[in-house]
């Protein structure tokens, strides 16, 4: 069964069309590469996803239902900024959540942070921009959602900062679900992927399973991203 149907979707920014005709399908238990460069559409696209943007026109279905207030329940959003303020220690962080999101398991965040030795009663702004997003991607995944929207996970992450992030995303990769990974640093993050999504300047370049491509092109995806682009 699919967990996300995208089908001919359309969004605009005043008079300036950001996506056309987009056709994306993820089947459940699956991650999903959405590769491009900056300002291709793959921030546009999560945001609609997760009820964000509206869309002019097309459709969007997670799980069955069409993107609103009930979806919104059962997708989890990791944004390419940070948006818990600054001053709360992380252990606020964990109740805000808590307090937020019916479907959030606190021994899971916690167990998370452990791994990435983030301690719980400091503040944000104590800790490096590579915590932070750690401190963000914990509290996403520990959300026992049906859809997770990582965007630009591994930005501002030094190479054994972006190894410990892909790892802990396959550890806590439930199969029932499934995960889009927004990104255009593809070498620290193709073995994730089940298939893969190239976005170029808005539209949908290339939608196929990551072996088929690597099989048919013998290359990495990497290798391949550098080609289309």
């Amino acid at each position: 069964m699919n967990v996300l149907e995208i089908k001919d979707v359309n969004k605009s920014f005043r008079e300036k069309k950001v996506l056309k005709d987009i056709s994306i399908d993820l089947e459940s238990g699956s991650i999903l590469g959405l590769l491009g460069p900056n300002g291709s559409g793959k921030t546009t696209i999560l945001k609609s996803i997760a009820g964000l943007y509206e869309i002019n026109s097309g459709s969007i279905l997670v799980d069955g239902k069409t993107v609103g207030k009930e979806t919104k329940g059962i997708v989890s959003f990791l944004p390419d900024k940070p948006i818990i303020p600054s001053n709360m220690k992380v252990s606020e962080a964990i109740n805000y959540f808590k307090n937020f999101f019916e479907d959030f398991n606190e021994e899971k965040a916690i167990n998370i942070l452990t791994r990435f030795y983030i301690p719980l009663y400091t503040k944000l702004d104590r800790l490096s921009k590579g915590d932070n997003e750690k401190v963000h991607l914990a509290l996403t995944l520990a959300r026992e959602a049906k859809l997770y929207l990582l965007d630009e996970p591994l930005v501002g992450l030094d190479p054994k900062a972006r190894e410990e992030m892909v790892e802990v995303i396959l550890e806590n990769f439930n199969e029932g679900s499934s995960v889009i990974v927004s990104t255009h640093l593809v070498r620290d993050v193709e073995r994730l992927f089940d298939k893969v999504c190239f976005i170029k300047n808005g539209e949908v370049f290339m939608l196929e399973d990551a072996e088929d491509i690597r099989y048919r092109n013998n290359m990495s995806i990497e290798e391949f991203f550098k080609e289309v682009y």
